[in-house]
């Protein structure tokens, strides 16, 4: 385990003193295309300016924000929707409603390419996927942020509230229900899906059936982080793209592979043993008895 579990402060890594670094750690600026030049995460007056987090051996991003490096995401997802050569722009934050009416959410970008007077022609939606903290990152980042040229000296190692990627609650909580209703709502209209997640996220994720590009409905841009020695910072990198259908996609993430029944008949047969509490096991058959395994 690092010693700290900060990899990036306000887009560069906290041991960065480039007049870059400096400059956005004074300003608490974001230079990955936020809505504002300010980092607003967490809180606009106080943001927390922690894009990604070491996990390990591993750095997990866990601001989506983050994902908007050079808008690069933009142009892997327009390669996937549109035909080469379209002319195509990203609107962000687009409200999506379902057939009543009601909120299904917000897309997070829709790319939509349009012809030489401006007339939209076809659109895709592309959805980025951070990942959760499990523990406290405010913490040592406001520890950080009072003395940043004693980095050396933070150590965070012994901290029970240590920060974690939690891939758990980000898929469950986050990814499916965004597949199933907006994904739902995209699919049912024949539009083209692009997932922008980090490798140690994808690498959670049950496998996933792989299509050609021409039969998939979704793409999946997973990308790395790789150092810049030269400039102190990292520089967001496609590692790889998958390309899937909706449904096949959408069963492996949200239907769980169920346990052998038998580990839980036997968990059922401990509790019963517990709550009849007489030290003797019961005369009647067991339950693991009556039923045929």
């Amino acid at each position: 385990m690092p010693k700290h579990p900060l990899a990036e402060v306000f887009g560069f890594p906290p041991e960065s003193f480039t007049p870059e670094a400096k400059r956005a750690r004074r300003l608490r600026l974001c230079p990955y295309n936020n809505r504002v030049p300010s980092c607003t995460k967490d809180k606009a007056n106080n943001p927390l300016g922690v894009c990604t987090i070491h996990d390990g051996n591993e750095l997990a991003i866990t601001c989506p924000i983050r994902f908007r490096q050079d808008w690069l995401i933009a142009e892997h997802a327009a390669n996937f929707f549109f035909p080469e050569n379209s002319r195509w722009t990203t609107l962000t934050e687009v409200r999506m409603d379902d057939r009543n009416g009601k909120s299904a959410g917000n897309i997070d970008v829709v790319l939509v390419s349009y012809d030489e007077h401006g007339h939209l022609l076809d659109f895709g939606a592309l959805e980025i996927q951070a990942v959760y903290i499990s523990g406290n990152i405010r913490q040592p980042f406001e520890r950080y942020m009072k003395a940043p040229d004693k980095i050396e000296r933070l150590d965070w190692s012994g901290n029970k509230l240590y920060p974690r990627a939690d891939y758990l609650s980000s898929s469950r909580k986050r990814l499916a229900p965004q597949l199933i209703f907006k994904g739902g709502i995209l699919h049912a209209w024949h539009k083209k899906q692009a997932i922008a997640l980090h490798t140690g996220f994808y690498q959670t994720l049950p496998s996933l059936p792989e299509v050609s590009p021409d039969q998939a409905d979704i793409a999946w841009l997973i990308y790395d982080l790789t150092s810049d020695p030269t400039r102190q910072r990292y520089n967001l990198t496609l590692s790889r793209t998958v390309y899937t259908q909706f449904k096949s996609a959408l069963d492996k993430i949200t239907v769980p592979e169920p346990g052998p029944l038998e580990t839980f008949i036997e968990h059922l047969q401990n509790k019963l043993d517990e709550k009849l509490d007489d030290g003797h096991p019961p005369d009647a058959p067991t339950l693991a008895d009556m039923i045929d395994l």
